[in-house]
This record gives structure tokens, C-alpha cells and sequence, in this order.
């Protein structure tokens, strides 16, 4: 993107990293930040706050570092994890919601969004699982190993929307402005 997505401002006002930290909140009410590259920036400007804030200091191992850093900030009594990006704007709440209802109806099975013939974020990793996502190295988010392991698909509309490069912004800013 050249420059800090998670503070691109949406139609409305709002920060990117702070839509999402709403769209968490349908998921739980602890939600936490991992953060690295650009911190404590990015957590000033944010414009809301999740309950906790994980600075990832070697943010430049990827996806994979993230998702260890922000597995080790929880305690023993967490039965598993759900795992939300920064960048897809355009998650619908009910879909989210129904991700947190089933995992905790059946907290031992791994959930994600359906993306047609896979699955991916935003997901429920059951504690089951953490010791193969802490396994995870470079660049690798957690799609595969939620495949892998035979994740329940949920609905989301949005999932398919996220930012990655300007054209992807630009996009997703008119879908916004649409929708409002």
C-alpha cells in the first residue's frame, strides 16, 4: 500500500484497524490487537480501543508471528481463539455473529468463513490447534492449517472484499460509500 493501511480512513470517518476491532467485537468482547511495525503509531491513531494491545516486535516474520504473539497473550482458561484481519471492511455482523455462536456451542471444532472451495479468516482455532498454528513460519496465515483440519464453513458476506492494494481500496471505498 505504501503506507500504514490499518489508519486508511473509511467513508464515515473511521480508521480501518477500528472497523475492525468493531467487527471483533461481535465476535468477543476481549478483543486484542497484534501490532508491530508502526507502534505505538498505529495505536494512537486508531480511534478505538480493543481490551488489550500486542505489540509483536519481529512483526517481520509475517502472518505467522501475529498469530503466535497474539496466541501467547492468552491465558490458560481460553478454550480457543477467533482470528479477525485488519483489512475486510465489509464483514456483515451476522455472519460474524454466527461464527461466535457456533463456536461456542461446539468450542472443540475449528469454524471459518467460506471462500468457495476453501476456508479462511476470519475462524475459531480451538486450543487443539494452537500448537500447529504456533508451528507456522514466515508469511503463512493460518488458511491452510485450517483446511487441513477440516474447519466448518460459515457464510460471511464480505470475506472476498479486503485491502491489499489501491485498486483494492479505492473499491472497497466506493462499495462503503454505497452502502451508506
Amino acid at each position: 500500500m505504501g503506507r500504514r493501511k490499518q489508519l486508511l480512513i473509511l467513508p464515515g470517518g473511521e480508521t480501518l484497524l477500528a472497523r475492525a476491532i468493531c467487527q471483533a467485537g461481535h465476535l468477543s468482547r476481549q478483543v486484542r490487537v497484534v501490532v508491530g511495525c508502526g507502534y505505538p503509531l498505529i495505536r494512537y491513531r486508531c480511534g478505538r480501543q480493543p481490551v488489550a494491545w500486542v505489540y509483536h516486535p519481529d512483526w517481520a516474520q509475517g502472518l505467522s508471528g501475529s498469530l503466535g504473539a497474539g496466541i501467547q497473550s492468552l491465558g490458560p482458561q481460553a478454550l480457543g481463539v477467533f482470528v479477525l484481519l485488519g483489512d475486510q471492511p465489509l464483514l456483515a455482523p451476522e455472519g460474524l455473529r454466527q461464527l461466535a455462536e457456533r463456536a461456542r456451542a461446539k468450542p472443540g471444532l475449528v469454524w471459518a468463513a467460506n471462500y468457495g472451495q476453501r476456508v479462511g479468516v476470519p475462524a475459531w482455532i480451538p486450543r487443539s490447534l494452537w500448537p500447529e498454528v504456533m508451528a507456522l513460519e514466515g508469511d503463512a496465515g493460518a488458511g491452510r492449517l485450517l483446511n487441513r483440519a477440516g474447519a466448518r464453513a460459515i457464510d460471511i458476506a464480505g470475506v472476498q472484499q479486503d485491502v491489499d492494494t489501491p485498486e483494492t481500496w479505492q473499491a472497497v471505498k466506493r462499495l462503503l460509500t454505497e452502502q451508506a
